[in-house]
């Protein structure tokens, strides 16, 4: 439905592009009007069905900090894998696919801009992207630049943190996640950001730097956002947080069971 210009350049990008982070083609078909991509099979579908979709099955909060790790090696490798590097346009959760073992891999690469050379930008005149993800210095002066991906990648982080819309309707207006989530940020109330259907269970200091992280990848300026690489460096560290919380866990259960197992054998009752 995009048109045969972003079928090609889908086509053609993911028959040279291999990454285990971004989604493998498996073949296309090109035969008058029949135009088709095929990619491998993506058991678990996509990101936003887990998240916005009414979901049975709530992402857990560090199935969500493994899948932006996921997403944020696969845009690492367009940014800075390859030569000339790769934009994608159009980073959004539905674009975000994952596999039976929950990992995730980047596709939808109609839109993507292969730069002709090492430059950081490009003007384009036909600015491309999804209302809600577009980095706003795009839409205005038609920049094209790896921190378009930036943007977008801040506005899918806030996304899995919060498990809502991009864009939501109250009350016959349209509301962007930034103007919900920024006066809380403020606020200092993290327990106010995360998605209230995990119910508590995440690491505070984990979710303060995923917040920190999604707000330096919006900034207004593009040339003061970070680049992917260290966004994936400060993803992982958050992943080592719950991760550490995790197993603290775990050696208290294990500590602390048979302690309570000699209390109650000193009961008659208990045995």
């Amino acid at each position: 439905m995009q048109g045969y210009k972003e079928f090609q350049s889908e086509a053609q990008l993911l028959a040279i592009v291999h990454h285990k982070n971004l989604v493998s083609l498996i073949g296309y078909c090109d035969e008058g009007e029949i135009k088709a991509l095929i990619y491998e099979y993506m058991t678990n579908g996509n990101l936003q069905q887990h998240l916005l979709g009414g979901n049975s099955n709530i992402l857990k909060w560090n199935e969500r900090l493994n899948i932006a790790v996921d997403a944020a090696y696969g845009i690492d490798y367009m940014h800075n894998g390859i030569k000339p590097p790769i934009v994608h346009r159009d980073l959004k959760p539905s674009n975000i696919l994952l596999d039976d073992k929950m990992h995730a891999k980047i596709a939808d690469f109609g839109l993507s801009r292969v730069f002709g050379n090492d430059i950081d930008s490009h003007i384009s005149t036909r600015p491309a992207g999804t209302f809600g993800y577009l980095d706003p210095e795009c839409q205005r002066i038609g920049n094209i630049s790896k921190r378009n991906d930036v943007y977008s990648f801040g506005i899918i982080l806030f996304v899995l943190i919060t498990g809502r819309q991009a864009i939501e309707r109250a009350g016959g207006e349209s509301i962007h996640i930034l103007e919900w989530v920024s006066p809380i940020i403020e606020g200092g109330d993290i327990k106010n950001i995360v998605d209230p259907r995990l119910k508590g269970e995440f690491n505070i200091n984990s979710a303060w730097k995923v917040v920190e992280i999604a707000m330096s990848c919006i900034l207004q300026v593009a040339a003061e956002r970070p680049d992917i690489s260290q966004i994936l460096t400060g993803l992982n560290e958050c992943l080592s947080l719950e991760m550490i919380q995790t197993n603290n866990g775990r050696e208290r259960d294990i500590v602390e069971v048979p302690s309570l197992c000699m209390e109650l054998e000193s009961y008659p009752s208990a045995r």
